[in-house]
């Protein structure tokens, strides 16, 4: 059993879900880092609002919906996504379609065709009967 458990920590998938995760952490810091250092400024610059997350808020009978908090983690992953996007994914289709066009073309195998095959047919049967 943990023979089983090492051979699927090691694999090269698991490991890489591993790295992964991390760098998403890392990579969601930097985000956060950038909201809070130029984003935030920016909308109070322009708004007169601290943050992404005192805008739009509003209450009925003293309750408070803070959509603000909607609209900051909402602008938190389409920067996430559009960073991934365009740093990580669009980079590595242009590499594989780089390499795909760099491998020779393999030549499959021709189909037999029809006459082909009945004659493999009859020989055969012709083999069976001669025994």
């Amino acid at each position: 059993m943990i023979q089983g458990f090492k051979e699927f920590i090691t694999r090269g998938n698991v490991v890489d879900l591993a790295v992964a995760v991390v760098i998403g952490g890392a990579f969601a810091a930097v985000i956060s880092a950038v909201v809070e250092g130029f984003i935030n400024p920016l909308i109070a610059l322009i708004f007169g609002q601290p943050s992404l997350v005192e805008m739009g808020n509003f209450s009925i009978n003293d309750t408070l919906f803070p959509m603000g908090l909607i609209l900051d983690a909402l602008f938190k992953f389409i920067t996430v996504a559009a960073a991934i996007y365009f740093f990580v994914v669009v980079p590595l289709n242009k590499l594989a379609e780089r390499r795909k066009k760099d491998e020779p073309a393999v030549d499959e195998p021709a189909s037999p065709t029809e006459i082909e095959l009945l004659t493999e047919i009859r020989d055969a049967l012709k083999a069976r009967d001669a025994q």
